[in-house]
């Protein structure tokens, strides 16, 4: 047996009421939507450990009281905050626990490599200064944290860090980061910092650190010689030094003694010969060639070059022959 399906479409009329209809509820719906959206946004709610930050025209406020609260439509903007104590490790993954060596190596004080790990605990101050003073306050306590610890641990010797020094460390750090936040003023809260492990590195930190050691005792051995040297040659030098001067202010002083009392000479000579100038003169040609001619030979030559004999005058004027 078949059927045939019959389709009992509306008369025109019934469709013009019904759309009719249809745009008497447009209105209705609108508004009701309308008012569900309002509704929606009009109210927001903050948990136990949350601050929320009511930004409105631009003006942030702080909302502490958990609960429900009333805010207005499309003009007023709700930022929350979780404000439960955070934290984040530094000199370790977390999440695998491996080491983190450009965190965790440092140098002591007594130039000794160690691995130190810290826990860093914080929480957030200010939601007003934690959303809108920094881009990103977490990573500027994480610098400001890792700043302090490698300053620090750095005035230690290896020894305190890794046995009993610990808590004189922390309490060091953490006064130091406190102090950092007060100046930058991002929102956050320094909760408590503390040593996780602390130990010597690596062998291949250990191998890095011997031969920063080898290189650093060569360069105090060059030193010690280069001192040694020059405490054994500056004496040495400042003696001729002074010999020098000596010397040079003996001949200065005999030179000008000698030079005094030839113009003292000159000066009596002067005055004689002013006296009397031929006697004078007379005296001074005789005292002259008895300084110069017993140094004097008289050669005699026969006219062709060849030389006969010398004939010195020493012995003529002491008396005797020129052949003795």
């Amino acid at each position: 047996m078949s059927g045939k399906v019959v389709y009992d479409f509306p008369s025109g009329e019934n469709l013009r009421g019904f759309f009719k209809k249809i745009k008497k509820l447009i209105p209705i719906l609108i508004l009701l939507l309308l008012i569900a959206i309002f509704s929606l946004d009009s109210f927001y709610t903050i948990k136990e450990q949350e601050q929320a930050v009511v930004i409105t025209f631009g003006k942030a406020k702080t909302v502490k009281d958990a609960g429900l609260h009333l805010k207005i439509p499309l003009i007023q903007k709700v930022e929350k905050v979780d404000t439960t104590i955070k934290g984040f490790p530094i000199g370790y993954d977390e999440y695998t626990n491996e080491t983190v060596e450009s965190e965790a190596v440092m140098i002591t004080r007594d130039f000794n490599f160690v691995n130190v790990d810290f826990f860093v605990e914080y929480k957030v101050a200010d939601p007003v200064k934690f959303l809108y003073a920094s881009s990103d306050p977490v990573t500027i306590l994480k610098n400001i944290a890792q700043s302090n610890i490698r300053t620090i641990v750095g005035s230690f010797d290896v020894d305190s860090v890794i046995t009993d020094g610990k808590y004189e460390i922390q309490s060091k750090i953490k006064e130091a980061i406190i102090e950092n936040l007060m100046e930058h003023d991002i929102g956050l809260m320094l909760i408590n910092i503390t040593i996780q492990d602390s130990e010597p590195p690596t062998s291949e930190v250990m191998e890095a650190f011997k031969s920063v050691e080898t290189a650093k005792q060569g360069k105090e051995t060059a030193i010690n010689n280069a001192n040694k040297y020059r405490n054994e040659k500056l004496p040495q030098a400042k003696a001729e030094v002074d010999k020098i001067l000596q010397q040079a202010e003996s001949t200065k002083a005999k030179r000008i003694n000698e030079a005094e009392a030839a113009v003292a000479r000159f000066n009596e000579m002067y005055k004689e010969y002013k006296k009397y100038p031929l006697v004078t003169k007379e005296r001074m040609f005789y005292e002259a060639m008895e300084d110069i001619l017993p140094s004097l030979k008289v050669i005699i030559d026969s006219g062709d070059g060849n030389i006969n004999k010398f004939l010195p005058l020493g012995p003529i004027m002491e008396g005797g022959s020129a052949n003795e």
